[in-house]
C-alpha cells in the first residue's frame, strides 16, 4: 500500500513537473539531446560535473552551504529528481531530507547510485565492513567523501552506473573524460598522504564537529578521539556532560585543535576550545563546499585545503 508521505510526494512531483514542462527552457530535468544526472550534494556534483564532460547536463540539488542532514528539497527540485535520467545519491542515509523523495523516485522506475555502493564502508567506531549487501549500510558512516581514494572508486562505479543505465550515452567519450578526473583523485590522495607525513604518530589525534572524518583517518592513520556532537549528524544535539569529558580528554591528550566545520555554526567548538584554554579552532570543509572564492571551491580544493589545515594545526 502507498505511504501517505509517497502519496503526497508524488502529487508534488507531479503538479511541480506539469508548471516546469510548461515554462519550458533550461527549468527541468531534461536539456537537448543531452541526458540529465540530478545529483543529491553539491560534492557529489562537483565530482560529476568534471567526470561527466559535456556528455551529460548535472542537475546539483544542494546549494553551497547546505546540511546534507537537514536540508528539504523543493517542489521543483522534486520533480527534477523524478524526471532524471539517472540520480546519483551519497547513500547510508546521509541525506536524511531527501529519503522519502529519492525513493518515490525509485519506485517510479528513476535509476538510482548510492555513490558509497561502490566502497569499502566503515561503521561510526572506525571498523571496516568487508561485507554488506547493496544499499544496506545499517550502521556505515556515510562520510565516505573525506578519503580520496575511496572517491576514486566512487567516480569508477558512478561512470559504469551511468552507462549502464542511461540510454545514448557515449561510453567512450565518457570513459576518456572521466580517466582524467579519477587520476587526478588519485594524484590528490597521494599529495594528501605526503602533506600529512610530517605529522608524528603521537599527533595523529582529530577532535572533530561531529563524527565526519573517519574515512579520512582510516586512509592516513588518524584517531578520532571525540566529537563536540557524538554523531554522524549535524542534526543531533551536544550534550554538557560529553563536553565536560571532551574537554578533559583535550587536555590530557595535548591535542593543540578542534575541527570545526565552515559550513555549520563553530559557536560549540569556539566554547569548548575556552574552556580548555590555549587550543585552536580550525574550520574545515566537511559536508559541503565552500563559495567560489574559498579555498574549497572544488572537490580537489576541498581536500587539500582540509589536509594542508590538519598538517597546519598538528605540527605547527
Amino acid at each position: 500500500m502507498t505511504q501517505p508521505t509517497s502519496r503526497v510526494l508524488a502529487a508534488v512531483l507531479a503538479s511541480a513537473a506539469a508548471v516546469l514542462a510548461g515554462c519550458g527552457g533550461d527549468e527541468g530535468a531534461s536539456s537537448g539531446d543531452r541526458p540529465t544526472v540530478v545529483v543529491t550534494t553539491n560534492i557529489l556534483g562537483n565530482v560529476i560535473e568534471n567526470l561527466v564532460g559535456d556528455e551529460f547536463r548535472v542537475v546539483t540539488v544542494m546549494p553551497i552551504g547546505s546540511d546534507p542532514h537537514e536540508f528539504q528539497a523543493s517542489a521543483q527540485q522534486v520533480a527534477q529528481v523524478g524526471a532524471a535520467d539517472g540520480v546519483i545519491v551519497n547513500g547510508a542515509g546521509f541525506e536524511e531530507g531527501l529519503l522519502d523523495v529519492v525513493q518515490t523516485a525509485d519506485d517510479d522506475g528513476v535509476p538510482i547510485f548510492e555513490a558509497i555502493d561502490a566502497v569499502q564502508t566503515i561503521s561510526f567506531d572506525g571498523d571496516n565492513q568487508d561485507e554488506h549487501d547493496e544499499h544496506d549500510h545499517e550502521g556505515a558512516d556515510p562520510h565516505f567523501f573525506t578519503d580520496p581514494a575511496r572517491m576514486a572508486l566512487a567516480a569508477d562505479g558512478i561512470v559504469a552506473f551511468l552507462i549502464a543505465n542511461v540510454d545514448g550515452v557515449d561510453a567512450t567519450a565518457l570513459e576518456t573524460n572521466a580517466a582524467s578526473y579519477v587520476a587526478a583523485l588519485e594524484s590528490l590522495d597521494a599529495e594528501v598522504e605526503t602533506l600529512l607525513s610530517a605529522i608524528p604518530s603521537d599527533r595523529r589525534v582529530l577532535v572533530t564537529n561531529h563524527e565526519v572524518f573517519g574515512y579520512f583517518a582510516d586512509r592516513y592513520g588518524f584517531e578520532v578521539a571525540g566529537t563536540i556532537i557524538p554523531s554522524g549528524s549535524t542534526a543531533d544535539g551536544a550534550d554538557a556532560r560529553a563536553l565536560a569529558e571532551l574537554a578533559e580528554l583535550i587536555e590530557h591528550e595535548g591535542v593543540p585543535a578542534i575541527f570545526a566545520d565552515a559550513s555549520s555554526s563553530s559557536e560549540l567548538a569556539s566554547t569548548l576550545a575556552d574552556e580548555v584554554g590555549d587550543i585552536g579552532v580550525v574550520e574545515l570543509f566537511s559536508e559541503s563546499l565552500g563559495s567560489d572564492d574559498s579555498d574549497g571551491a572544488t572537490y580537489l580544493d576541498m581536500v587539500r585545503t582540509n589536509a594542508e589545515r590538519i598538517a597546519d594545526a598538528l605540527t605547527g
